[in-house]
């Protein structure tokens, strides 16, 4: 389950767009008691959710009985008169919501893979209830104080190591949440949070309206250098927004990238970049400066309350960056290199260029096109010749295999007969132990970009395990949006996408591998939570993956020797521009939340002027403006978090490291296992840092990164 405090920023974080249905108080009543969404799930594994009977008319009187039900759960804990003890008030604060977490399940797969109109109404109206109901638990005294009793009981006489850690992260979350606020700055506090929540699904609302709204639809005249299968997938998609014989070009990354990489057509490059890179800064109804200016602001006054100097200090204690000034750091040692790499990069496209009779200078919607033209030269390696042997299906079997060598799973198909599905393209597999055929859990693929669904990938879990709610099995879900092929159509994904899918994999397997005791352990730090899924991109890169998996889509034949060859020495092509694009968005998201947000008046002016200090290339963009950074303003899981992916990456290099220097390689037994006893099994049930030194037997170092990315490491 996922613990109170974090509800409201979770489900915020997901969600789409909205609004309110009105009902009759008779009818509201009716349909809270019988609602199917707060019913405890039924069937085999444990029960599984009831996504076949799922309607949006029940979201709305299912999350308020939910939340009612909730908060009469915590006041009774609250209201106990035994002197407060582990056992009376943490157990019971973990076992407390089940009903409520039941209907955010629902209401999580609403808001992130199939929101419409209807239910965006339902959603504005419950977002800042959410947030409401959050407050009245973080800022519930009597319940505090019960737990501020065990936790200061427990610093004299400390619990067994997972109660301990139990208690000292509930005891933290409330803290940082105001619980230690007088009445009237909890109001306040409480009134902030209410009002962040509207931004934020304003926010998500218009990016979501603007990739939705704003399609390129192009004739035939007009495919120069696009392959094939992508002429086919723009060719469905446009026949299915009522445009046939166009092709449209989606104003998703799943669609905008292969067309910035292929497309001959440089005035068309330049509109579909424009478009990409506009969402929320079009000065309509959908534009998001004003929301984010909002956000900053409200952050930092919520902040100040508890005596911080910005949101970024007040974010970043509990994670392993610790303040801003060591993530900072960290990025400005890898910063100056990717610059220089930039540099590089550049100069190579506007040579090639002008061999081909362009005499141009490199703009933002040629570096993905030139980018694979200097590929093909440098390295004769053709991103489209690859596709042919990342074919989506093989790429899952592909994961199974990783996920069986090194986690001893096994996935057999379940049918959605058993298992139900809330769209006709999600498919499930049952996950088992292979030596004790245990099952572990379940594990949902939704593979496709649609109307409604919320882009990028990302993993979620419906249900996790532990002791303590009867180790059920887990629930896991990955999400993709990769553009449907026209019928009978093989899905053929780039290098990039295929290392995006198993690092989306990466997460299902953290969630699949936990073994802890209390419900709050499944939770992570965010600056740590990203190496595990990161770590397993290495897979795909290894022989035994290669060989086994990667087989031409037609022939069925493995990728050839001397192209693998072309791959893994082109593995550090292209990282100014990787390095550059991320790192823009890391430091932003730090620089505005250590800026007092009354000097950023105009943000357009504020990203402009700050990248112009940062030495940013004027050839490459933020990979996330401003005003379509979901990870930081559609909610507050990744704000000053975006920082986050290098922290890990570092885990990442340096654990990589250790199975490359293993005997047996990224398949050695007594590695794998020690990956999986620290680093994966314990969830955040152990101090991360610690959890990395007893696999690794030291700390992690950068050295190992700047390999990666063919940085210059710097001499000690």
């Amino acid at each position: 389950m996922k613990k109170t405090v974090q509800r409201a920023s979770v489900l915020i974080l997901l969600a789409g767009i909205v609004a309110c249905t009105q009902e009759t108080k008779e009818n509201t009543e009716h349909m809270t008691s019988e609602n199917v969404l707060l019913e405890e799930w039924k069937g085999p594994y444990g029960g599984v959710p009831a996504f076949d009977k799922m309607e949006i008319a029940l979201v709305k009187p299912a999350i308020e009985k939910g939340i009612e039900k909730h908060l009469k759960e915590i006041d009774e804990i609250a209201a106990n008169t035994e002197p407060a003890t582990f056992e009376n008030t943490i157990i019971p604060y973990e076992e407390s919501g089940a009903e409520l977490d039941r209907a955010f399940t629902y209401y999580g797969i609403y808001s992130s893979n199939m929101s419409t109109p209807e239910f965006r109404e339902v959603e504005a109206v419950l977002s800042p209830k959410i947030s409401e109901y959050n407050s009245k638990i973080s800022q519930n005294e009597a319940l505090f104080q019960r737990i501020k009793t065990v936790y200061e009981a427990s610093q004299k006489t400390p619990l067994e190591p997972e109660a301990q850690r139990t208690v000292e992260l509930i005891y933290k979350r409330f803290e940082m949440n105001g619980a230690n606020l007088s009445e009237k700055d909890k109001k306040k506090y409480a009134d902030i949070n209410k009002q962040l929540s509207e931004l934020y699904t304003d926010f998500s609302n218009n990016v979501l309206a603007d990739e939705e709204d704003y399609v390129t639809y192009i004739s035939k005249d007009q495919l120069g250098g696009l392959p094939e299968s992508f002429v086919k997938a723009a060719a469905s998609a446009a026949e299915e927004r009522g445009h046939s014989g166009e092709y449209a070009i989606t104003n998703t990354r799943s669609s905008m990238d292969p067309f910035l990489t292929y497309s001959s057509e440089r005035a068309l490059r330049e509109k579909v970049w424009e478009t990409y890179y506009s969402r929320g800064n079009n000065g309509d109804e959908h534009d998001n400066n004003e929301i984010v200016a909002k956000i900053l602001k409200l952050r930092d006054e919520r902040v100040a309350l508890m005596g911080y100097d910005n949101y970024a200090e007040w974010r970043l204690q509990d994670r392993m960056a610790k303040n801003p000034e060591n993530a900072m750091d960290l990025m400005l040692k890898v910063w100056p290199a990717a610059l220089a790499r930039v540099e590089e990069e550049v100069d190579d496209m506007e040579t090639l260029a002008k061999k081909e009779g362009e005499n141009i200078s490199i703009e933002p919607w040629d570096y993905r096109y030139y980018m694979e033209k200097v590929r093909k030269e440098k390295y004769s390696l053709d991103s489209e010749e690859v596709k042919q042997y990342l074919e989506l299906n093989n790429l899952r079997k592909a994961i199974f295999y990783v996920a069986g060598e090194l986690f001893n799973f096994e996935f057999t198909p379940v049918s959605t007969d058993t298992v139900p599905v809330f769209q006709e393209d999600v498919k499930v597999w049952q996950v088992s132990d292979k030596t004790s055929g245990d099952i572990v859990g379940l594990w949902y693929l939704d593979p496709y970009a649609r109307a409604g669904k919320r882009s990028g990938a990302w993993a979620t879990t419906y249900r996790g395990r532990t002791e303590l709610t009867g180790n059920k099995p887990v629930l896991a879900s990955n999400n993709s949006n990769f553009v449907k092929p026209a019928p009978g159509d093989p899905i053929l994904v780039s290098w990039d996408d295929a290392e995006t899918f198993f690092h989306e994999f990466g997460h299902a397997l953290h969630f699949l591998s936990s073994d802890i005791k209390y419900p709050t352990l499944n939770g992570g730090v965010r600056d740590y939570t990203e190496f595990q899924s990161q770590l397993l991109e290495r897979w795909l890169s290894t022989d035994a993956v290669i060989n086994k998996f990667l087989k031409h889509y037609k022939t069925g034949e493995p990728m050839p020797a001397e192209l693998v060859a072309k791959i893994k020495k082109a593995s550090t092509f292209n990282q100014g521009f990787a390095t550059t694009e991320f790192m823009a968005s890391a430091l932003m998201d730090m620089i505005y939340h250590t800026t007092d947000p009354d000097k950023i008046t105009d943000v357009q002016a504020f990203e402009k002027e700050q990248l112009q200090n940062l030495g940013m290339p004027k050839e490459i963009p933020m990979r996330h403006r401003t005003t379509q950074f979901g990870h930081v303003f559609s909610g507050e899981g990744y704000a000053t978090g975006y920082y986050g992916y290098l922290w890990a990456d570092v885990l990442t290099s340096d654990a990589a490291e250790a199975f490359a220097e293993a005997p047996n390689g990224f398949y050695d037994k007594d590695v794998a296992a020690k990956l999986v006893k620290y680093l994966f099994a314990p969830r955040n049930a152990m101090d991360p840092a610690k959890a990395y030194k007893l696999f690794r037997g030291r700390d992690a170092e950068i050295d190992a990164l700047m390999r990666d990315r063919g940085f210059p490491v710097s001499k000690k």
